[in-house]
């Protein structure tokens, strides 16, 4: 029998287990607000408690979880505060990188966005919700790296990680229209047009933060209301 644990993995496993568990977070699966238990976590992944304590500390400082002293570790929650704050830097970074990806367009470039772009069309149409989280972050990546500016590459990794916390909210809703702003995102950057596609960075940005926006006002609402 093949060992499908973690533990079975010839990976580290710190490294392993943060991307489980950070996707657990992403997805819902471990929910916001969720006491997180070392012991349980390390038997359902066939792992010991340490690297499970160490991936904890790892999402902690990444913003997933909190720990707070005695009491133990959490998913963090996600306030609307919070998802203003990153939608307010997104704008200006993902702005900054739709310009510069323009600037530096080239045909490797607009190939790799479009078959980006037609795998999340795919995961669109067929319901893949997951998938389509995954391909948005990889998109928005693949924009960061293109503009051949390593600082910027760097500081978008974290952010997006973050961001597709957000956009995991509003899969459902946001998915055909985040496809579509994409590939008018893509048409401007091939185009080479840096105006435009800054433009286009930063509408598709506030249509997000308003989706997110709306769903958070729907989850926080009182039920009498």
């Amino acid at each position: 029998m093949t060992d499908m644990t973690l533990g079975g993995a010839h990976q580290t496993l710190r490294d392993e287990v943060t991307k489980e568990l950070r996707r657990r977070i992403l997805t819902g699966e471990l929910a916001q607000g969720e006491r997180l238990v070392e012991d349980r976590l390390a038997a359902a992944l066939g792992v010991s408690r340490n690297p499970v304590r160490e991936s904890i500390r790892v999402l902690a400082a990444e913003g997933f979880i909190q720990v707070v002293p005695r009491l133990g570790a959490t998913v963090a929650r996600l306030s609307a505060e919070e998802g203003e704050e990153l939608f307010d830097v997104r704008m200006a970074i993902e702005g900054l990188a739709a310009r510069l990806a323009a600037r530096k367009r080239s045909p490797a470039t607009a190939d790799r966005l479009r078959r980006l772009l037609d795998q999340a069309r795919e995961a669109v149409e067929a319901g893949r919700l997951e998938e389509v989280a995954d391909l948005n972050t990889a998109f928005h990546l693949a924009v960061g790296e293109s503009t051949g500016n390593s600082y910027l590459a760097l500081m978008m990794k974290p952010m997006l990680q973050r961001a597709q916390w957000v956009f995991s909210q509003t899969a459902a809703a946001r998915g055909p229209h985040s496809w579509t702003e994409h590939l008018s995102l893509c048409e401007a950057i091939a185009a080479g047009d840096e105006d435009e596609a800054q433009a286009r960075a930063v509408a598709h940005v506030a249509a997000a933060r308003r989706s997110f926006l709306q769903a958070v006002g729907r989850r926080t609402k009182h039920p009498n209301d």
